[in-house]
This record gives structure tokens, C-alpha cells and sequence, in this order.
């Protein structure tokens, strides 16, 4: 039996169905914005996961993205509008960013990222915080948010978490070009990088080997995992979000992305 779920919520922009397996997808559908987030989709990711991890038939979850991206992060002209908000807007935006990744963390089900294609920003974030990445060569891999005049503040904890502070110094401080598939291999990003043509078929061989596990057992695996770093990512979410607010009000922030979207370079270059 195959079901959609949550009655394609949030005019699919995520798509989201179930197999007979108990193997959940959901599929992020902005193809044309290569999936970037806007608020639509932020709450649309967040209700799939959330109904996911209730569902008792469900065995495990596999996210990806439709069209030759994973997830490009933020959607600019959604940020650039954020610029314009008000405090308390700013800080309810960002908790909901915070929800969601804390949303796949908790999931009681292993969270696989099917990586098809770029993972930038908030797509890095996504890749952190699921427990298996799959990738396929062609993918890469990038947090260019300072060059933007912005801060990867909600992704923040687990990106820190999966890289060590040193890994993710080394890209939070620089904005540096996305790294290619093989490098984010040797660093620990992803788990396997397999030509495009192979993604679904390892992403099969991951499935097949969850499936022969206890679901009762992987649950209680991931709350142990959970009960040591539960409490700090949720004090870490709240002081990223403050200083993501903080970052927003900043004329930075402004400038970035402004430059960006009339194509020219910000006046700190």
C-alpha cells in the first residue's frame, strides 16, 4: 500500500509516501529554486517528520530532494523579506528552522539523506542532522552564509556535531567553495558517495540492512544518542536563534543579500 501523507501538505512543496515496507520518503519539491526552504516548506518538512515518527508502521524514513538538487538552504527572497520583519517575527522564524532539525534528530525512525545534488546551507544542516547520508559524486557541498553577511546559526549544533568545532570552523569562518562529494566522504559529512546512476541502489542496500533490525531496538539506540545531547541542543538552538535574530538586524545582513539578488558584489569585497 502506498499513502501520501498529511494530504500533500503545504501544496507540495514536500511529497511524502509509504511502501509496504514501512519505508517512508519524503521529497522536497521546489525543483525549480533547486528546494530551497520558505516557510511553506519549513512547516511542511516539520509535519511529515513529526506524523512519521508516530506512525507505528513506519520503519524508517529517506529524504531527498525532486530535480538536480538536495537543498539549496534558505530561500533568499524569503531571507531578504526577513530583513524587514520584526524582532519577535525574525526569533519565530528561526525557532521554526530549529524545530524541524530538531524534528529529524528526535525521529524515533533512522533518517537517511538521499543526497541527489547540492547541499548548501540549510541543506548541509538537513544532511547533519539525519543519521545516514547517501551521495552521489556529483553532489557538493557548501555554507557560504558569511559570505551573505548572515551566520549558520539554526544548523549550527549539528553541524558542530557531525564535523567537530575544528571541521566546522574551517567553513563557518570562510564561506569557502562547496566541497565535492568525496571530500565531504573524507570528513565525515556523508557515509557512501556513489555515481548518480547507483543513489537509489545504495540507498536500497541501506534500507535492506535497517529493515533487518529491531525497530523497538533502533529506537532505543537513537533516545541513548538523544539522552546525552538532548539538553544541549536545545539550549544551543535557542542561542543560535538569538544570534541569528541579532545577525538579521545587522546591516550585514542587508548588504549580502541585496548584492546577491542584484547580482554584484557587497561592499565589504
Amino acid at each position: 500500500m502506498t499513502a501520501k501523507s498529511s494530504s500533500d501538505i503545504k501544496a507540495d512543496v514536500v511529497l511524502c509516501d509509504i511502501d509496504e515496507r514501512g519505508v517512508a520518503r519524503i521529497i522536497m519539491n521546489r525543483p525549480a529554486v533547486h528546494n530551497a526552504w520558505n516557510p511553506q516548506v519549513v512547516a511542511a518538512l516539520t509535519d511529515a517528520i513529526e506524523a512519521l515518527s508516530a506512525a507505528s508502521h513506519v520503519r524508517v524514513v529517506v529524504l531527498t530532494g525532486e530535480g538536480k538538487s538536495f537543498s539549496a538552504g534558505g530561500d533568499l527572497r524569503w531571507m531578504r523579506g526577513i530583513l524587514d520583519q520584526s524582532y519577535e517575527q525574525r526569533r519565530a522564524d528561526a525557532e521554526r528552522i530549529g524545530k524541524l532539525l530538531v524534528a529529524i534528530d528526535a525521529c524515533p525512525k533512522p533518517v537517511i539523506a538521499r543526497i541527489n545534488g547540492a547541499a548548501i546551507g540549510g541543506g548541509f544542516g538537513l544532511v547533519c542532522a539525519c543519521d545516514i547520508a547517501v551521495a552521489c559524486s556529483e553532489a557538493v557541498f557548501g555554507l557560504s552564509e558569511v559570505k551573505l553577511g548572515i551566520i549558520p546559526a539554526m544548523i549550527s549544533p549539528f553541524v558542530v556535531r557531525r564535523l567537530g568545532e575544528a571541521g566546522a570552523r574551517a567553513h563557518f569562518l570562510t564561506g569557502r567553495d562547496p566541497m565535492a562529494a568525496q571530500r565531504a566522504l573524507g570528513i565525515g559529512l556523508v557515509h557512501h558517495v556513489v555515481a548518480r546512476d547507483e543513489l537509489d541502489v545504495a540507498v536500497e542496500a541501506e534500507l535492506r540492512t535497517v529493515l533487518k533490525s529491531s525497530p523497538a531496538a533502533i529506537a532505543e539506540a537513537k533516545r541513548l544518542f538523544r539522552r546525552g545531547s538532548a539538553r544541549d541542543i536545545e539550549v544551543a538552538i535557542k542561542e543560535a536563534a538569538e544570534a541569528l535574530v541579532k545577525t538579521w538586524e545587522g546591516g550585514d545582513a542587508r548588504e549580502g543579500l541585496t548584492a546577491f539578488l542584484e547580482k554584484r558584489n557587497p561592499s565589504w569585497q
